[in-house]
Order: C-alpha cells, then structure tokens, then sequence
C-alpha cells in the first residue's frame, strides 16, 4: 500500500524522513533575521531612550538636592524594617478585604440579576449600592467610616482603625467586583438558562450550576486588576492611623524631613503589584487563546 509521507514505515519499509524545500528555509532564514533586528532595534533604542533621561535628570539643576532627599541610600537603610513590618498588615489586609469583596460582591450581582416582581427591592438596594459607591471617592468614604463610626459611640461597634479601613475598602470595591459580576452573568446566552431549565433544574440550581461557573470564568482578568488595585488601596489605612507600609514611612520620614522612606515603601508597593499584573496579563492571553480554540463555552 502507497504510505503517506511522513508516516512511520514498515519494517521492510524505511521510515520517511521530512526534508524542508529551500523555498521554506529561505523563509524561516529571513523570519529569523527581521527578529533579530527588531530585537536590536528595540534594545538600542530603549538604551538610548534611557540614556537620554538619566543625563536629562541627573544635569538638572536640583538634582544634588533630589537625590539627597528622595534616594538616600542611608535613609533607605534605615526605614526598610519598619516598612517591611508595616507590610505584613497591607498583605493581611488585602488576603482578609479581598476574600469579603468578592463574597459581597457575588451578592450583589446575583441580587441584581434576580427576576421576577417579587425580587424588586432586592434589586433596587443593590443598585443604589453599586452606584453610591461606585461613585464615591474611597478616600471620603475612609474618612467617613474611619471618623465617623466612632463618632456614633455606638455600643459594641469597634473603633480599631485596621477594621474600620478595611470596612471601607470592602464597602467600595465591593461595588466595583459586583458590576464585573454582573457583567459576567448577564454575558451567558439566554439558551444556556433555557436548556438547564428544559433537563429540570430549578432556577437556584441553574445559576448556580450552569451560570455562575461560566461568568466567573469569563471575568477572572477583571477581577485580577480589581485586586491588583485593591493591594495598593490597602495603603490608604495609614489616614486611620493604622501603621501599615506607608504609615512606617511617614513615622521614619518624619524623623529626619527626608522623603527616601516614601520611595522605598513605593518600590515595595511595585513589587508586590509587577508579579500580579504579570500574571493576570498571562491568564487573560491565555482565556483569549482558549476562547478562540472553542475551549470556554
């Protein structure tokens, strides 16, 4: 029987063997080579970019007076344990403020997406939720918990400033996770709700099993960066007088009127935020990559 090229053979047959046309290898050859260039391109270009920035920073004229009081590196010395120690409490926070976000959040937009009369004010409450928060700024409502629950001396309330910040980042993000919800849920196709009712599931059992799996897979991305945001947010306790990373790095800064404190606890910051937005980039490429495979319903 004729064999197929590139099929194994037969033991009294020699296996064939691919041999690329010179058409091809030309191709690969020069697809080879415009990488390489663009790769060189880019790395010149960037350093001469860079180049450009540092002489135009470092010969203005209060550069001296700069570096001595943002990027001192004795100062830095100095204030990287405490920042480090206040860090513990935004990790904390942001473990603790996350997993209550997306709880209420999920809330809200499973409240928002009830139908029938009967469910009205449920959704009429989550809507003036979603929008008095989505609107107010987060430092205002910081202020007003932080401030003013106290201020009510209402018994058993707590007036610890950690608790307090971190109600307040729970009561605005929440509003901004619910609508990605939301989003997510209302993106299945109505025949997805219908065919579960039509194999006999109740309407609690279709959104629970059918669509609430597919919105959250489809909202992963957004909610990453909601997190992502969330991580930076946490440091805005410090106005509560909560000593996180931030607030640290006033006490240090305050010490001396030098501002390398702040910087340093920026840096942290950034570091802990680069691996996040990595890997919410490296999901979202690889939903999309899913997504046009047919693998995500």
């Amino acid at each position: 029987m004729p064999k197929t090229p590139g099929t194994a053979g037969t033991p009294d047959q020699p296996h064939d063997t691919y041999v690329p046309s010179a058409r091809r290898l030309e191709r690969e050859r020069l697809k080879r080579a415009r990488t390489r260039r663009a790769t060189a391109v880019a790395a010149v270009s960037t350093l001469v970019t860079g180049t450009v920035l540092v002489l135009v920073v470092v010969n203005s004229p209060g550069w001296p007076r700069t570096r001595e009081t943002f990027l001192s590196a004795r100062y830095a010395r100095e204030a990287l344990p405490d920042v480090l120690d206040g860090l513990w409490l935004n990790v904390r926070l942001l473990v603790v403020c996350g997993a209550a976000v997306l709880a209420l959040g999920m809330l809200l937009a499973v409240a928002r997406t009830l139908r029938g009369p009967v469910f009205f004010p449920l959704r009429a409450l989550a809507t003036a939720y979603t929008d008095f928060f989505r609107g107010l700024p987060l430092i205002i409502c910081l202020l007003m918990v932080v401030f003013g629950v106290p201020a009510l001396r209402l018994q058993g309330v707590t007036t610890d400033p950690v608790l307090l910040g971190g109600t307040a980042l729970v009561l605005t993000y929440s509003a901004y996770v619910g609508e990605v919800f939301r989003a997510g849920i209302e993106s299945v196709h109505p025949s997805q709700r219908a065919a579960a009712r039509s194999l006999g599931l109740s309407g609690g059992q279709t959104l629970r099993f059918v669509v609430l799996p597919q919105a959250v897979r489809r909202v992963v991305p957004p909610l990453l960066n909601d997190l992502v945001s969330l991580q930076k947010d946490t440091g805005l306790v410090s106005i509560a007088g909560a000593v996180d990373a931030v607030y640290a790095a006033q006490i240090t800064a305050s010490k001396s009127f030098n501002y390398t404190p702040y910087v340093v606890a920026g840096l942290i910051f950034v570091a802990l935020t680069i691996p996040m937005t990595r890997f919410t980039d490296t999901v979202t490429a690889r939903m999309d990559r899913r997504r046009a495979q047919g693998g995500i319903v």
